[in-house]
């Protein structure tokens, strides 16, 4: 599995469970190690490209940029 870092624009926890509602619809594909609401940052380990995983997060309607893969 790869570790991605991405870039979440999240104003409060509601944004965050968002996030985690939609990486959850992924399965086991994707393993969350944590959502950072103050640095506004979501590390996780994947084994799908990280395009898939930032389409997915895309679907909070929120901005998401890939800092590292």
């Amino acid at each position: 599995m790869t570790t991605l870092v991405f870039e979440m624009e999240m104003t409060c926890e509601g944004c965050a469970n968002a996030a985690r509602k939609v990486l959850g619809k992924l399965g086991d594909k994707v393993h969350v190690e944590n959502i950072d609401v103050k640095t506004k940052l979501i590390t996780l380990k994947s084994s799908i490209p990280a395009t898939e995983v930032q389409e997915a997060l895309e679907k909070t309607g929120k901005k998401i940029t890939l800092i590292s893969a």
